[in-house]
C-alpha cells in the first residue's frame, strides 16, 4: 500500500510519488500541485523580504540568465 502524503496548503492527501516535496535543511514541506506549492512560497517570500531574501533572489536570477545565454551560444548557427 503506497504512503500518503498531506499537502501543508490545502490539506488534501495524495499518494507519495505524486505532488510536490521540497527539502530544507531535513524538513520535507509536501504540496499536492504546483498551485499550492506558489501559494505557499510567494508567501514564504513576502514575508522573508526583511530577511535579505532579494540579494539572494538577485543572485539566482543572474545565474540563469548566464545559463540561458550560454544554451543560446550552443544554438546559433555557424556557418
Amino acid at each position: 500500500m503506497t504512503e500518503k502524503l498531506t499537502c501543508i496548503v490545502c490539506g488534501r492527501k495524495f499518494p507519495k510519488g505524486q505532488g510536490i516535496i521540497i527539502n530544507i535543511e531535513g524538513k520535507s514541506y509536501t504540496f499536492h500541485s504546483k498551485s499550492c506549492a506558489l501559494k505557499f512560497l510567494r508567501r514564504v517570500i513576502d514575508e522573508a523580504q526583511d530577511l535579505g531574501i532579494k540579494r539572494v533572489m538577485d543572485e539566482v536570477e543572474r545565474e540563469f540568465i548566464e545559463e540561458r545565454k550560454k544554451r543560446e551560444e550552443l544554438r546559433k548557427k555557424v556557418i
